[in-house]
């Protein structure tokens, strides 16, 4: 069992960071990022996302929290989240969010949506302050 988290080094996936620490510490259970690099993704973006991931690590360490990093070459989020969490049974997946504009609103982002529409465990969206 585990906290899934979709992890960018973004102001959304640090607030998504931020919020699965919290669960993990409130439920007991381990954390797992993953984040998804398409197959094609050019060598220097995947050395970035393995790069931030690592920095992900090692604040997990430091914090003393229980952790598992995945770097998925899916390159479908949605379906690497939703097959992760099935893996792990997870009991939440964590989710950051852009602000949108009012007419943005309307419109939730097509990862996030299906993530909400077929996650096999609660969702919580989060996002950034300020």
């Amino acid at each position: 069992m585990g906290i899934v988290v979709g992890y960018l080094a973004t102001p959304e996936g640090r607030a998504a960071l931020d919020a699965a620490v919290d669960e993990s510490r409130l439920r007991s259970t381990p954390v797992v990022v993953v984040a998804s690099v398409r197959p094609d993704a050019p060598a220097e973006g995947r050395a970035a996302t393995a790069e931030a991931l690592d920095r992900a690590r090692e604040e997990l360490v430091g914090l003393g929290v229980q952790h598992e990093v995945r770097l998925l070459d899916g390159g479908d989020v949605a379906d690497d989240l939703i097959t992760t969490a099935e893996q792990v049974d997870a009991q939440l997946i964590v989710l950051g969010l852009r602000r949108r504009s009012p007419v943005g609103k309307l419109i939730l982002g097509a990862n996030a949506q299906r993530v909400l529409f077929d996650a096999p465990c609660p969702v919580l969206t989060v996002k950034p302050r300020g």
